[in-house]
């Protein structure tokens, strides 16, 4: 008898932790939507664009849930935020630009991307690519690349509006710059513990495929 879920191919972090279904799988996309949101207060609040553990969030969902659920645990949590619930990365002066006004502004492309970057680190550890270290490490770094290739063209539009003096260089001085170690050590951080927690799970994958042979 087949169960309903809203994940499909080879199984996550996730699907080693508890049994696919319905019910299972939204309270996953809950879950990162409420990570996100959290690792997002966890900022250093400048402008244009805050530092947050926000980014680990968005593609180590991406890693736990594969592409279905992560995706949709990002648009879950951009459609809270649109609806004008607080849980976008604070601003400069520590407020919060929730709904559409935090879409067209510098930050939106941001959201935009983790959308898609969450998707495509999904999609590679449903190809086992986050049981090593070097593939986990290469799968967030694609991650990162794709957040910043959605975001910051997004970002330079929403400066040159603003009328900010040489916004080329005002983006890369605040969209990227400030933000290549942290990222680089989100990564490394990832291609540490996935992998271990995998090896960790590995009695478990195999008591579990022994029980599913039998069912």
């Amino acid at each position: 008898m087949s169960t309903m879920t809203l994940a499909y191919g080879r199984p996550t972090l996730a699907d080693r932790l508890l049994s696919r279904s319905l019910v299972t799988d939204l309270v996953l996309v809950a879950a990162g939507t409420a990570l996100t949101s959290i690792l997002a207060q966890i900022a250093i609040p400048i402008w244009p664009v805050p530092i947050t553990g926000q980014t680990f969030a968005v593609l180590f969902v991406g890693a736990s849930l594969g592409v279905v659920r992560a995706a949709l645990s990002m648009l879950l949590y951009v459609g809270i935020g649109l609806l004008g619930l607080p849980v976008f990365a604070p601003n400069a002066d520590h407020s919060h630009t929730v709904g559409f006004a935090a879409l067209v502004g510098p930050t939106g492309g941001y959201l935009i991307a983790f959308v898609f970057a969450s998707a495509f680190v999904g999609w590679l550890a449903q190809r086992e690519w986050d049981r090593k270290w070097l593939r986990t490490l290469l799968a967030f770094v694609g991650g990162t690349v794709i957040i910043y290739a959605i975001a910051l063209p997004w970002l330079f539009v929403a400066l040159s509006n603003l009328h900010v003096p040489n916004p080329l260089q005002a983006t890369l001085a605040g969209g990227i710059y400030p933000f290549l170690l942290g990222d680089t050590l989100k990564a490394i951080f990832a291609a540490v513990l996935l992998p271990l927690v995998w090896r960790a799970l590995g009695p478990v994958k195999k008591s579990a495929a022994k029980k599913d042979k039998t069912a």
